[in-house]
């Protein structure tokens, strides 16, 4: 995979961070990411691929742009084939309340490298690579934990555990609880959450819980980058998205490993901060046309994490500001 796609990439996810953060806190979650849909539209028009969404906004008819099936990019005759994952706005509710944590998001890997998952639910589990390969979907609470705290060095009452705060959540949270652990709720978004289990700092050791599938797919193309793991089930709760699993030829009683949501090491991932997070800052706006985004970078070939702070003239970037 060509290392220039890469800062190609952070330049797609500033564009989608930059449009949206003007809506932090205002209210309306469906205008906050159609602005970044649009604004990451745009960039992706720029960029020398030849681009087929399998993760994206929805289906042809449900989205206006960045579709599932869409095809995107320059797609030149020597342009690179791909498969592009994609979530302009992951944390919509967190950018509508003004809470933190929200991100835009790329992956890209070879034709046929990313999972199609269907836009269900999946029970999940993620750990960074100090813990990779001690835990297992199917395992208790509790014996995950303990296996988690023994591969870091740490006491179970050290070990944090971060899970989404939804009332369906409500039985994991009792299991870590009596197992021992500390909890560390977030509101939206679990694509950053399961990156957090890879970086010390961010003080989280293993994401639980169940989030959506193709989320799942996006965090485990971070994940194998850095070393780190992912195991999902596919969880329909809807007749509909059953008939979806079906459809897509998806096993609800298989455990998807990160190799299963994303083949091989050609992976290219790019994240922007939109609003204020531990891993990454939010979008800052300095006014006479400044602002600056804080982007991390990750190629699963080499295995680079690069941060990239950055400040834009915004008035030097019309592509931008429209």
């Amino acid at each position: 995979m060509d290392r220039n796609l890469a800062l190609n990439l952070a330049r797609v996810t500033e564009a989608a961070a930059l449009a949206s953060a003007k809506l932090l806190g205002r209210g309306d979650k469906n205008a906050a990411d159609q602005a970044a849909v649009d604004a990451m539209r745009r960039m992706f028009d720029t960029v020398n691929i030849d681009g087929v969404v399998v993760i994206g906004e929805g289906e042809m008819d449900e989205a206006p742009m960045l579709y599932i099936g869409e095809q995107i990019g320059i797609a030149g005759h020597d342009s690179l084939k791909v498969d592009i994952a994609v979530d302009p706005l992951d944390g919509t509710r967190s950018v509508a309340n003004g809470l933190p944590n929200a991100i835009s998001v790329v992956a890209i890997a070879p034709r046929g490298c990313l999972l199609h998952a269907p836009d269900t639910y999946m029970k999940k589990i993620a750990v960074g690579p100090m813990a990779k390969g001690v835990v297992n979907i199917n395992n208790s609470v509790e014996e995950n934990i303990k296996n988690v705290a023994k591969a870091l060095g740490k006491d179970v009452s050290e070990v944090t555990v971060t899970i989404l705060d939804r009332p369906r959540h409500e039985e994991l949270i009792r299991e870590v609880r009596q197992a021992g652990a500390r909890i560390k709720m977030f509101s939206d978004g679990d694509v950053l959450a399961a990156i957090n289990t890879c970086f010390d700092y961010t003080g989280v050791d293993i994401l639980l819980g169940t989030g959506g599938a193709p989320e799942g797919v996006i965090a485990a193309a971070a994940l194998k980058c850095m070393g780190g793991e992912i195991q999902g089930i596919l969880n329909p709760v809807t007749d509909e998205q059953k008939k979806r699993c079906v459809e897509m030829g998806a096993d609800c009683e298989k455990i998807y490993t990160t190799d299963d949501l994303v083949k091989g090491d050609e992976i290219v991932f790019a994240a922007t901060g939109i609003s204020y997070g531990e891993l990454l800052q939010g979008v800052k706006y300095f006014g006479k046309d400044m602002a600056s985004t804080h982007t991390l970078v990750l190629r699963a070939e080499t295995g680079t994490i690069r941060f990239i702070e950055a400040t834009h003239k915004l008035d030097k970037k019309p592509e931008y500001a429209k």
